[in-house]
């Protein structure tokens, strides 16, 4: 059976045109409220002339269907036509109505184009889908205007579906029936997405258990240490998981083991190789390796973790071995940033920084690989910071273009209280007022540099000064230590 519901009052065409043939099924001025049905259908009776009201389970359930049209007429038919088949129904005769029981949550919304007052259903399809709670909701559009603009401009505004009057009632139930669909079938893949990003969290919550805890890294025996030497960290973890971790432990009463790594990529398979990589160094269970000497663990890190058996994934570090006898700095680096060593004022000098890297591909990039090492020595009261690219990778939470200039080192840019902190031009930028897209390794090393020279340069003001540049968020996980000697 085939039922034509008409258009309202405030959405009928004033007059036929050429493009757009008068319809014969259209209400005459004697009866502009009546349902025009199938000439070959006789009119069915009903005594349940009333729709069905909403129970309390309709409230604490919600709705199936909201259905907005200033027309009483339509509304009344097209409600008693999808309770029938079993949908939870309520209706809205104006926009304000609309929005006050948009709190039901319905899963298909059918909403005439033209109502009264100043909004249109185009605005409440634009404030549905802005809704993060509607978003999911179906949104099928009914209108008298065929035209192309018009079809386009109710898609971009987010409807999913068109219904043009006069409504035919089978079309009707099948283009219902595919919202609600479309409504399930997005709010299971939410429900999936929460559960992933659930897991996901209790993955990197995981991964930051294994993280050793600040500490006073002494040998903790009976004899004494004359130079006790200090670990603090920090790490935050970015939106999604990725593959950050580091470690330090005493190999033996006098030697120092400290490193740290970046796996490449994000995700469940970077922690995995993150965590794999630390369970392996912290049991020494690399056959043939000598823990006190990096370059050798270097070596056997690349021969255990090639890229081909680890999902394509490969990790940058850098690995340090510290004696506090001798105060002697071993390190070797595979690709990751240099660490950076600050020597204390003298009477004489200034402090310095110095980076500290050697050259060295990525660990498993290709197979029987040599890395090189490098020694040097360390100050009383020197202080070495080891972290992840993820601390200068970071786009300025300000939007505006920021300069520098090529007359010297240092250029200002503004950063928190210290309005003339300075930073290095960026490479490949000669030009004056060449744009800084990010903070970058020569911004981040004059940052600390600035710290140091206000004897503020601790772990806690560079993750205030970078979440200052970068905002709260980062894009990639950040890893901080400082080793105080």
């Amino acid at each position: 059976m085939i039922f034509k519901f008409p258009f309202s009052s405030s959405d009928k065409p004033s007059k036929p045109t050429d493009s757009e043939p008068a319809n014969s099924e259209t209400p005459d001025s004697k009866t502009p409220d009546s349902v025009v049905r199938s000439s070959e259908t006789p009119v069915p009776t009903h005594t349940e002339d009333t729709p069905l009201p909403l129970t309390r389970q309709d409230i604490e359930e919600g709705i199936d269907i909201l259905i907005v049209d200033d027309d009483p007429i339509v509304l009344t038919g097209l409600q008693r036509l999808l309770q029938k088949r079993g949908y939870r129904v309520t209706t809205a005769g104006d926009v304000p109505t609309a929005l006050q029981k948009l709190c039901l949550e319905p899963s298909v919304i059918i909403c005439d184009w033209v109502l009264p007052g100043e909004l249109s259903g185009i605005d409440i399809c634009r404030h549905i889908k802005q809704d993060v709670q509607l978003s999911t909701t179906a949104f099928l559009m009914m209108t008298s205007h065929t035209d192309i603009a018009n079809r386009v401009e109710v898609l971009e505004a987010g409807a999913d579906d068109l219904l043009f009057k006069p409504v035919d009632t089978a079309e009707l139930i099948a283009r219902v029936n595919a919202g609600m669909r479309l409504h399930q079938l997005t709010q299971a893949l939410k429900s999936q997405t929460r559960r992933l990003e659930a897991e996901l969290a209790e993955a990197a919550a995981y991964v930051a258990s294994l993280l050793p805890a600040d500490k006073t890294a002494s040998a903790g025996s009976a004899s004494s240490v004359d130079s006790p030497t200090a670990i603090t960290s920090r790490f935050i973890s970015s939106q999604a998981l990725g593959g950050d971790c580091f470690d330090h432990y005493w190999l033996d009463p006098d030697y120092l083991v400290v490193y740290l790594l970046d796996v490449s990529g994000h995700g469940l398979g970077a922690a995995l190789l993150s965590t794999s990589v630390l369970n392996v160094l912290r049991s020494q269970s690399l056959p043939g390796v000598n823990f006190y000497r990096p370059e050798t663990v270097l070596k056997g890190l690349n021969e255990a973790f090639q890229m081909t058996d680890q999902n394509e994934k490969y990790f940058t570090i850098w690995y340090g071995v510290y004696n506090r006898v001798t105060r002697e700095l071993s390190y070797a680096s595979a690709g990751h940033p240099p660490a950076v060593l600050v020597s204390p004022a003298t009477p004489h000098a200034a402090p310095r920084l110095s980076p500290l890297r050697t050259a060295g591909l990525p660990i498993g990039m290709l197979p029987e690989v040599n890395y090189q090492w490098q020694r040097c020595q360390v100050a009383e009261g020197g202080r070495l910071y080891i972290f992840s690219d993820g601390i200068y990778e970071i786009q300025p939470a300000n939007p505006e273009p920021q300069t520098v200039s090529p007359q010297s080192d240092f250029s200002p840019y503004s950063i928190g209280p210290f309005a003339n902190r300075s930073i290095a031009p960026l490479e490949n930028h000669p030009t004056e007022s060449s744009v800084l897209p990010q903070l970058g390794l020569d911004g981040f090393i004059n940052l600390l540099t600035h710290l140091e020279s206000y004897r503020q340069l601790n772990v806690d003001n560079i993750i205030h000064y970078v979440s200052d540049f970068g905002g709260d968020h980062f894009d990639d996980d950040l890893s901080l230590l400082e080793i105080a000697f």
